[in-house]
Formats: C-alpha cells, structure tokens, sequence
C-alpha cells in the first residue's frame, strides 16, 4: 500500500474504520472486511439497490445516496434499514387505461402532498420527483414519465416522504400507461418481435454468444455503430 495514500474515517455499524479516501461506501466496506452478499446489485448507479443513507458526524442533516457510486467522506457515519417504505398496488394494465381516474384510485395518497421537496431533494438520481408527483396528480402520464425515466426504484425518496407516497410505483405505473396507450406504436420493433417469436434470430443470438466468449471489441463496434431511431 502506498504510504502517500489518503485515508479517513467512518463508521459502518458503529464502528470506526479507517479506509483509502478514493473509495465507494460499497468498496470501503469491503476493504474494511466486510462480505457483501445482497444489496450490491449492478454496482454502476443504475439497479437502486444499494440504497443508503448516511450523516458526517457533527452534521444535522441527512444525506441518501446509492453505496457503490458515493465515495466515503472523513467522519461520514453510515446507516442500513431493513426495508424501504415503497407499496406496489395491484392492478391488471390491461384493464386500466389513461385516465387520472387511475391514480386516484390506486395511489390516493399522492393528493396528500405538501409540496415539500424532501423527495427531490434526496433522490440519488438529481430527477424533480416533486414535479412528476404534480404531473401524476394531473392525470398527465406522458410528463411524470419523462420526468421520471431516470429512476432507479432505490426508495430515497419515500422515505423522506411526510406523505408516505410511494413515488417509484407511481412513477412506473405512469411509464407504463405512457407506453402501453400514449406513445406511438415503433413498427419495426414490432416487426422484430414477430421475427424472434418465429425463430428467425436465432441464428444471430448464437453469434452474439459466440462473440461474447471472443473479442468483445467486435460486440463494441457492432453497438457502437447499430441504427438509432430519431
């Protein structure tokens, strides 16, 4: 280990370590011995499952964050909950349409809102949760999905909540009224999906494969340079 190598301290379950200052929570804490076997997910800021919540010493306020992408700070004191408060109502997308009816009627809560802005304010992903709320309390889908396309389901936000919305369930079920009734029809998707349910790729898929146990590189290019629809 190199002995010009910045270290500092934090507490992971109310013991003190010290760790390399370069590292994430996620890798701090292996580094400080620890075996992570759940909730380390995609480890890249993407899955939401390393949802974590932290204070530096000294500090009143508390900080939410994803574990493997927020490196450790000197005196930053680390906290896990068992579970975040999200609740996923049931409900069958093909007997429901785009009506603000919907929401009403499966997150009534979301009318509860006190405009307070804790959600925005510690979403791991900087999106305004606060205004895809208000366009999901419009009936407006379209909106709440776009403002919401970004988000990782971590559960931040809801724990923050005075109101105790749900805001990734109810962002989900805009996305998917907003694709399923809203957005237009992509036809050569749909002509591709034909295409594998017939078995016509299947020849492709076994390339793919092929190539993944190859040069990668060839997998690069090929994404690299596919045709993107404007």
């Amino acid at each position: 280990m190199s002995e010009n190598r910045e270290m500092v301290d934090v507490f992971f379950f109310g013991k003190k370590y010290s760790v390399p200052a370069e590292l994430t929570i996620m890798t701090a804490m292996e580094y400080a011995g620890y075996q992570l076997k759940r909730g380390c997910g995609c480890r890249n800021g993407f899955c939401g499952a390393c949802a974590t919540i932290y204070r530096i010493m000294g500090k009143n306020k508390l900080e939410t964050c994803l574990a493997c992408s927020k490196k450790v700070e000197a005196n930053m004191v680390v906290a896990t909950l068992p579970f975040y408060p999200l609740v996923k109502q049931i409900y069958d997308i093909e007997k429901i349409g785009p009506e603000q009816a919907v929401m009403m009627q499966l997150y009534p809560e979301i009318y509860a809102c006190v405009g307070c802005n804790a959600c925005t304010k510690s979403c791991t992903q900087s999106l305004n949760v606060m205004q895809y709320i208000a366009a999901a309390q419009r009936g407006d889908f379209a909106t709440c999905a776009e403002l919401s396309f970004d988000c990782v389901m971590c559960g931040c936000c809801s724990t923050r909540c005075p109101a105790g919305i749900s805001h990734p369930q109810v962002a989900e079920l805009a996305r998917r009224i907003n694709g399923k009734y809203l957005q237009p029809q992509t036809q050569h998707l749909l002509d591709r999906v034909k295409e594998i349910d017939a078995g016509e790729c299947e020849k492709a898929i076994q390339e793919f494969i092929a190539m993944s146990t190859g040069d990668k590189e060839q997998i690069k290019n090929l994404y690299n340079n596919r045709d993107i629809e404007k």
